[in-house]
Order: C-alpha cells, then sequence, then structure tokens
C-alpha cells in the first residue's frame, strides 16, 4: 500500500512522519528541484509512506504546490493522510475539500488537539468525522498521542470508499460531471475543475473549449468562476465548522500576548539584536570557549601520546610530523570547535521550533522589501547559519527569479558553521572580555552589508518590483527537546563529516608544500618552503587589511576557498611546523593587531564561499558567467569592507 501525507506547512506534517517511520527513512530530493523528498515505511508494516511538501492549496503556484498535484496526478496512491492544524481548522479544510476532488480513500490526523483545547476551542470529532465522511484521529505530535491509533487505523482498517460529501451547489456540480465525462485521463473531477479556472499547465495538456459553460456559470452565479469556487468551499466549510465546533469565542491566546511585544514595530527589531547577541554569547563567548577549551585539552592529550608511541615504535621524523602537525594538527583545530557548534545550531533550531524565527521573517519583510527583496530570503539566510551550501538551494522558494537571484549572491554573506571557528579563535584571543559581543557584532555587521548590497545590486542589476511574502505564523510552541537534539545533532555530524573529509586531504597536502622545498629537501624551514613562496606571489594582496606582507596569513585566506574552516586548519599546521604550541605564538601570526584580527575576520567572512557553495551558486545561477561575477562582488565586497575596518580603525588608534 502507498500512504501520501499532505498537509499545511507547520501543520506537524513532517513530525507525524518520522513518528509513523521511524527509522526506516530515505531522504533524497524531487526531480527537477533541490527540495526534499521523504520516504518511509510504516511501522509494523510494509506500506511506504511518502511525505509531501507542505502545501496551503493545489493551485500551481510554488514548486511544491506543483510537486504535490503532479504525484497525485501521475502516480499511484492508495491512501490520503490529511494532517489538519486543529488550531486553524478552516484554512486547513481548503485543502482537505480540493483532496476530495481526486478520490483517493482519506483519514484524517487531527493535530494539536492539545493546543486548540488550550484555545477554548471545542471540535466534536465524531460530528465531524460525520460531515465529512472521513475517519479522523485526534492527535498530538507534540505530545505523541494519538499515534498508535493512527497506525492501527492504517494497518489493520484502512478506508478503501471514498463517498465524499457534495460540496458544490447543482448547477456547478452539474458543469463538473458533464466536463469530466469528457476526459480520458484520471482524477477526472479535479481535472475538470482545473480546466474550468483556466489552469494554465493543465489547460496546455488538455485541448477543450470550456467557452460556454464558463460563461453560463458566470451568468448564473454572477461572478468569476474561481470566486465561485472558492465561495462553494468556504460555504461548505462554514457550515462543517458551525455543526462540529462550540466555545469559538477567541479568547486572549498566549500568542497574542506575546507577539504585542516581540512583534511591537519599536520593539521587534531591538529583541531581535539582544536575542542574537545571547545565541553568539553562549556559542562564541565564556560558555562555549570553556567546553572548546576541554575538548582542546584533550586533543593535545592525545597528540602528545600518539607523538611518543610513534617514536618508540621507531617511526621516522618525518612520518611522526605527517601524523601529528600535519594531520592532527589540521583535523583536531577544527573539531576542537565541535562544542560552540553545538550550541550554536542547538540555540536557531530552538528558535525555529518555537515559531519566533518566522514571526522575524514575516517582520523583516517590511525592511527587505525596501532593499529589493522579500521576507522569503531571511529563510536562506536563518538556514546559513549552519551551512551556505543549503543554504543557497533554499532560494529556490522564492518564486521572482530576480529576488532568488539577489539572494543567492547574498545568502554566504551570513557566518555559517564553518566560519565560526574564525571568529570565535580571533575573538578568544584578541578580545577576550568581549569576545561574544564581538562575535555578534560579525553577524549583525553581514545583515548591514547585506541590506547595503542588497540596496545597490536594486539599483544597478536586479531592477523590478518585489514578490509579496505570505507566510502562516502559527501558535508559540515549547520546542520538542526530541526534533530540536536530533535537528542538532545531524547539523553538527554533516560539518564533522563534510569538513573532515576535506581538511583530511588539505592537511596532507598543506604539510607536504611546508615540508619541503622546490628541491624536495625535507626538514627545511617553513619560511623557504614551497608554500611559502607561493604565498609571497600573492600575500601583497592582503597589506590593504593586514598591514604586512605575510604568506603565511595569505596562505590560510586562499586556502579559505576550499572549506572555510582550512582557515583555522591551515594556521594551526603552520604554527605547528613552527614549533610554536599556539597559532599567536608563531612567529608568523604575531603581527596581528585587535584592529587587523578584525579585519581579518571581516574578509574570511564576505569572501568568495567554499567550493560547496560556489557549486550551489552556479547550479542555482544556471550559468557560469553568473557565478564569476557573483563571486567578484562577493570578493571585492570582503576586500572593501576589510580595508576601511582596518585603515579607519588604525587612524582611530593613532589619534588616541
Amino acid at each position: 500500500m502507498r500512504i501520501v501525507l499532505i498537509g499545511n506547512q507547520n501543520s506537524g506534517k513532517t513530525s507525524l512522519f518520522n513518528l509513523l517511520t521511524g527509522n526506516n527513512q530515505k531522504v533524497g530530493n524531487w526531480p527537477g528541484v533541490t527540495l526534499e523528498r521523504k520516504t518511509g515505511i510504516l511501522r509494523t508494516s510494509t506500506a511506504e509512506i511518502i511525505d509531501l511538501p507542505g502545501i496551503y492549496s493545489l493551485s500551481p503556484y510554488s514548486n511544491e504546490e506543483n510537486i504535490v498535484r503532479r504525484f497525485l496526478l501521475d502516480e499511484r496512491v492508495d491512501l490520503i493522510v490529511n494532517i489538519i492544524d486543529s488550531t486553524a481548522l478552516e484554512r486547513s479544510l481548503y485543502l482537505t475539500t480540493q483532496l476530495y476532488d481526486f478520490k483517493i480513500p482519506m483519514v484524517i490526523a487531527l493535530n494539536m488537539t492539545d493546543l486548540v483545547f488550550e484555545q477554548g476551542i471545542r471540535i466534536n470529532v465524531d460530528k465531524l468525522s460525520e460531515l465529512l465522511n472521513v475517519p479522523i484521529i485526534p492527535i498530538s505530535c507534540l505530545k505523541r498521542t494519538g499515534i498508535k491509533d493512527l497506525i492501527m487505523l492504517l494497518t489493520k482498517n484502512p478506508p478503501t470508499d471514498v463517498n465524499f460529501p457534495v460540496i458544490y451547489s447543482n448547477p456547478l456540480q452539474k458543469t463538473i460531471d458533464t466536463i469530466a465525462e469528457l476526459l480520458p485521463i484520471e482524477a477526472k473531477k479535479f481535472v475538470a475543475i482545473k480546466l474550468l479556472e483556466k489552469d494554465s499547465e493543465l489547460s496546455a495538456r488538455i485541448d477543450l473549449n470550456l467557452t460556454q459553460y464558463i460563461e453560463d456559470l458566470n451568468t448564473s452565479y454572477k461572478v468569476g468562476i474561481n470566486e465561485v469556487f472558492a465561495n462553494e468551499r468556504y460555504n461548505f466549510i462554514e457550515k462543517i465548522r458551525d455543526e462540529a465546533v462550540s466555545s469559538r469565542e477567541n479568547p486572549k491566546l498566549l500568542t497574542d500576548k506575546i507577539d504585542r511585544i516581540l512583534l511591537n514595530k519599536y520593539l521587534a527589531i531591538p529583541i531581535f539584536i539582544v536575542i542574537m547577541l545571547l545565541v553568539y554569547f553562549l556559542a562564541a563567548g565564556p560558555v562555549g570557549m570553556f567546553l572548546s577549551s576541554l575538548v582542546e585539552q584533550g586533543f593535545d592529550a592525545l597528540n602528545a601520546s600518539l607523538a611518543t608511541f610513534l617514536e618508540n615504535v621507531g617511526a621516522s621524523p618525518w612520518a611522526v610530523s605527517l601524523v601529528v602537525d600535519g594531520i592532527l594538527a589540521g583535523v583536531t583545530s577544527i573539531l576542537s570547535f565541535v562544542p560552540q557548534l553545538l550550541i550554536l545550531f542547538f540555540m536557531i533550531d530552538i528558535l525555529e521550533a518555537s515559531g519566533y524565527m518566522s514571526r522575524i521573517a514575516f517582520f523583516f519583510d517590511r525592511i527587505f522589501r525596501k532593499v529589493g527583496l522579500s521576507g522569503k530570503a531571511l529563510i536562506p539566510f536563518i538556514i546559513g547559519t549552519g551551512c551556505s551550501v543549503p543554504a543557497i538551494m533554499a532560494s529556490r522558494v522564492i518564486e521572482d527569479e530576480r529576488e532568488k537571484k539577489l539572494t543567492v549572491l547574498l545568502t554566504p554573506f551570513i557566518p555559517c558553521g564553518a566560519k565560526l571557528p574564525i571568529i570565535t579563535l580571533f575573538a578568544a584571543h584578541f578580545f577576550p572580555d568581549t569576545m561574544g559581543l564581538v562575535s555578534a557584532s560579525l553577524y549583525f555587521l553581514a545583515i548591514i552589508i547585506i541590506l547595503f548590497t542588497a540596496l545597490i545590486m536594486k539599483r544597478l542589476i536586479y531592477k523590478g518590483k518585489y514578490s509579496p511574502f505570505i507566510q502562516e505564523l502559527p501558535t508559540y510552541k515549547t520546542p520538542n527537546m526530541r526534533y530540536v537534539l536530533r535537528d542538532t545533532g545531524r547539523k553538527t555530524w554533516s560539518f564533522i563529516t563534510n569538513a573532515g573529509s576535506i581538511i583530511l586531504f588539505a592537511s596532507i597536502i598543506l604539510w607536504l608544500l611546508l615540508s619541503f622545498n622546490w628541491k624536495l629537501q625535507y626538514g627545511i624551514p617553513i619560511e623557504k618552503s614551497i608554500l611559502s613562496d607561493i604565498g609571497r606571489l600573492f600575500s601583497f594582496l592582503f597589506y590593504p587589511f593586514l598591514g604586512t606582507n605575510n604568506w603565511a596569513a595569505a596562505v590560510s585566506v586562499i586556502q579559505g576557498l576550499v572549506a572555510k574552516e582550512q582557515v583555522v586548519s591551515s594556521m594551526s599546521i603552520i604554527a605547528s611546523l613552527s614549533g610554536s604550541n599556539s597559532i599567536f605564538a608563531s612567529p608568523f601570526f604575531t603581527f596581528f593587531t585587535p584592529v587587523s584580527a578584525y579585519a581579518f575576520m571581516a574578509f574570511n567572512l564576505f569572501s568568495a564561499p567554499c567550493f560547496g557553495a560556489i557549486g550551489a551558486m552556479y547550479q542555482e545561477f544556471g550559468s557560469r558567467r553568473k557565478m564569476i561575477k557573483a563571486l567578484l562582488v562577493q570578493t571585492l565586497a570582503a576586500f572593501a569592507i576589510a580595508t576601511v575596518i582596518y585603515q579607519l580603525g588604525t587612524l582611530v588608534e593613532g589619534l588616541l
């Protein structure tokens, strides 16, 4: 049996999918788009479950809606599990009335029944089931109630009939039936309705002249055909609501009270700043640094023990150096920052799961639209705090092509997890008393630069009107820690596996280039190595914001193109091979001052991203030329920002 899960966004659909399938899941992408496709096997059965993207209707306005429509039209579906948000019953039922048109057996999972009770709303589930003529199982994904009942129904007694109630009035229903008889395809009723609505996609596939039918309906109902269908559906929904829902008074909800503060036009941005300061204070401040220092001490002990072991078993000096100064120095320098990444990912997941991030995206829409973006751009920006690659791919939620390209260009400016080690390393050493504040300042600097760059690009290149931002604002919820911890663990493990493999390979290459000269002689001073000569060729480029021609810094920056975390790894290997116990004790990095350190952080934050993100940009732009232009814009912006920071900072230092 093939079961599909269909529901609105934020209805708890994916949470239900996880509860129904457990670990029996496969994740991929839908053909032609980067939207995630999840399939799994229902617990205690062999039934396949497919988690379709969250949608509000079956009109082809977005990639998500197109995917659901085409799947229902072209694929075999034995049963629909329609997830309904009890707190938004009327809106959710609109999609249900459209699903009726496919005449596929259906079960309704009435989610968030615990929340709707708290809101003073009473739903008579038996009456609602009778009126909709569909089995309804009340559930709560958050409290994991009703899930066993739903699994029992799906495995033991799944519905097979499609005797859905009549929604449309007589003239409209007769016209639908007449047209349906003329169609040679499946889902006749749904297709007939969409043809009457002049659906562009289906009208192109089916050549059928319905002008007379549409004119007759317009004459009969006195309004446009699309409005006729919407009115008929909502009339049906209102009758259902009046009979099955009671105590529908609108009490003052906790969500409304919180929104009056968090979305206040004067307080929203200051509160957002305070929240993000707290996030970075915990991740990059004393808490994160303390945990990272513990991990670093453990790795130092491991490195020393391994070096002693290799020497005792007779390993050659170059082999010991390769393992300890090359591989371990590079890999462990990044892994020591994992506790900070865990805290950052955990805090962002908490904000997303609580419903706050949806609201701040809605609020920022008013600001973003002035620079040519909409609040939808905040979705990739939020994802970008983890990794730029999926963040760039997430720009596909933006329908407007101009706005999408602008978002792809700007998303790498957000400090991702790979940039956090650079930020915390320099902030902890040069700004020990204010490292949390300094780290957060780079996040806010990124937002300012994004808005400023977007405004310039809007005026010069990406001209046009912004697309409207429509998003549901879910009620505030206590985050489900099971899913928050799972998502935090998944992001962290993804960082470790992706970064670890790249750094392992790059560390070996780096060690080779630092340990040998052009005559392939080993044991030479690293300032006479192959890599030092290469670094000197480019070091002059970084003089305006470093104040010196330093080959080691140049090499580290260039390594950042492979992976941003490789900047710290490169510096660690150079310091290790120079005989220093720490990076800034190395003679190659003593030139840094607080001003040049901040400028260096800014350059790495805004310069061209890693190879993975560059590949994602190429995929979204669809043009190598556009991608190269974007990389030039990013790098030139980074150079200008870092130079201004260094020159102004140096000037202020001189005056003081």
